[in-house]
């Protein structure tokens, strides 16, 4: 969406709390504090070596990485020139990765050496594009500047998340700050955060839910700890006194189990991934913690309903600056919070209804209905996909990397409910006439290897059932419910 050209000028969040709170803790890693007049002083010294670099406003930077303290303050100094922030996650497919480079035309590419060394050749690969079409930068992270932040436009696009779609590469969708401040503003109605906080950035910068944390605790003034991934969760939650935590139920079930004393400090807790058992909640309230459940999603910029953990997997009531209404039992969504659009080529796409009837409204494919108490109960999606241990899994980009198989004639993939994460994939496989055995998990394990993500890949394989099948929607239905009833 266009901003207006009457836009009051802000100074980033960032900067605003190392006004406020100069030597409050900005983030702690392993330990170390750095206080928020310090990461001012690093983000300026970034946005100068961006600007000494050529880029400008608008243009699209695809950072490779997991999360680090570089990619936080990279992510700030974005913000702070107008430029887009591009996270992407290292696990997929060297092949996918330059896919989505060329497809949503990031023109600009930062790799840690942590990226480097877990894909040796994408440097080089991208190296070879970057003639034409995509530039790899070299920043300094351990530079500072004394300059004074620049004022800025909170309408003016900041990053794009990539979203799951029904087919094909993922979406690309962008958000302003302004997105940003309004999904804080309305989360922080429910859960507080103030200065004296630290919120776990136990979720990756390349999903929503982590970027949400980032602008959290910025305009809060809050701590933001990144995850300690050489020593058990349960002994950093001791060690550094984490007051907020965003988990999915595979994290929390273990912790509460063997160490439940590691959640002492635990002020809010807010939970992802599928329905929370009771179990889980009885043992939490035993703790005196408060835990959330919320309904969210990227074009959103994070939380749109939240409320009270409940057993009965009710999402909880809408926050405030989002709308949202049940149109023929899937939801459709509206406010401040909703992001500009999608990467389209070299502009943003808005995806919204020009009716009278729809105008200005998002179609989320997902299905729902209000209970008695105003909680939001999410009954599924229209398409296919489900969720397993926290991450998005659409099943027909699956089916496609399969069925490059010289042996594989069509695939349906599904989810297969699991106690730890929810759900994972398995798959059905129709083998072609020629194929004298039938292929090994092992095989296709290594087939997949390179095509997507290792989280994607099937756990089980059945064989194809015979069914009289009509229809593309009806065989998939049928398909499924022919394996599930021979089990």
């Amino acid at each position: 969406m266009p901003h207006s050209q009457n836009s009051k000028l802000i100074q980033s969040p960032i900067h605003q709390a190392a006004t406020r709170q100069p030597h409050a803790t900005a983030y702690s890693v392993h330990g170390q504090r750095v206080s928020y007049l310090q990461l001012s002083q690093h983000v300026i010294a970034i946005g100068e070596q961006l600007k000494r670099a050529g880029l400008q406003q608008g243009d699209r930077i695809a950072c490779i990485a997991h999360n680090s303290p570089e990619l936080l303050t990279l992510y700030w100094a974005c913000v702070e020139h107008g430029l887009l922030f591009c996270p992407i996650s290292p696990r997929f497919a060297q092949v996918q990765l330059i896919a989505l480079i060329q497809t949503h035309q990031y023109r600009y590419c930062w790799l840690p050496q942590h990226t480097q060394d877990l894909l040796p050749s994408l440097k080089a690969e991208l190296t070879a594009l970057g003639q034409a079409t995509t530039r790899l930068l070299c920043l300094d992270f351990e530079q500072s500047s004394q300059q004074q932040p620049i004022n800025i436009d909170p309408h003016q696009a900041v990053n794009a998340i990539l979203t799951s779609g029904s087919t094909g590469l993922p979406k690309a969708a962008v958000h302003s700050l302004q997105n940003h401040i309004a999904s804080a503003t309305g989360a922080k109605t429910l859960i507080q955060l103030d200065e004296a906080d630290s919120w776990l950035l136990s979720l990756p910068l390349f999903h929503i839910g982590g970027l949400a944390i980032l602008n959290r605790c910025a305009l809060a003034a809050a701590s933001v700890v990144f995850e300690d991934k050489s020593i058990p969760l349960a002994e950093q939650l001791s060690r550094e006194n984490i007051s907020h935590l965003s988990l999915v139920g595979a994290q929390l079930q273990p912790l509460l189990q063997s160490t439940p004393q590691c959640l002492r400090h635990v002020k809010a807790m807010l939970l992802g991934g599928g329905a929370i058992s009771s179990t889980l909640i009885d043992q939490l309230s035993a703790l005196n913690i408060n835990a959330y459940t919320s309904y969210g999603m990227t074009e959103m910029s994070s939380q749109i309903t939240t409320g009270a953990a409940r057993a009965d997997g009710t999402s909880g009531q809408l926050l405030p600056r989002r709308e949202l209404k049940i149109v023929d039992g899937e939801i459709w969504l509206k406010g401040e919070c909703l992001f500009l659009g999608y990467l389209d080529g070299d502009s943003i796409r808005q995806p919204l209804g020009s009716s009278p009837a729809v105008e200005g409204w998002f179609r989320s494919t997902d299905l729902g209905h209000w209970d008695n108490n105003g909680n939001l109960c999410i009954e599924g999606r229209l398409d296919n996909m489900f969720v397993c241990g926290g991450e998005n899994l659409q099943p027909e980009e699956v089916e496609a990397a399969l069925k490059q198989h010289p042996m594989i004639n069509d695939a349906i993939v599904f989810a297969q409910a699991d106690a730890t994460f929810g759900h994972l994939p398995a798959a059905t496989l129709k083998l072609k006439h020629s194929a004298a055995n039938p292929l090994t998990e092992t095989e296709l394990t290594a087939f997949l290897a390179n095509k997507i993500a290792r989280f994607k890949r099937p756990r089980q394989y059945y064989p194809w059932p015979e069914v009289a099948t009509v229809g593309i929607k009806v065989v998939r239905k049928q398909i499924i419910a022919a394996i599930n009833a021979k089990k």
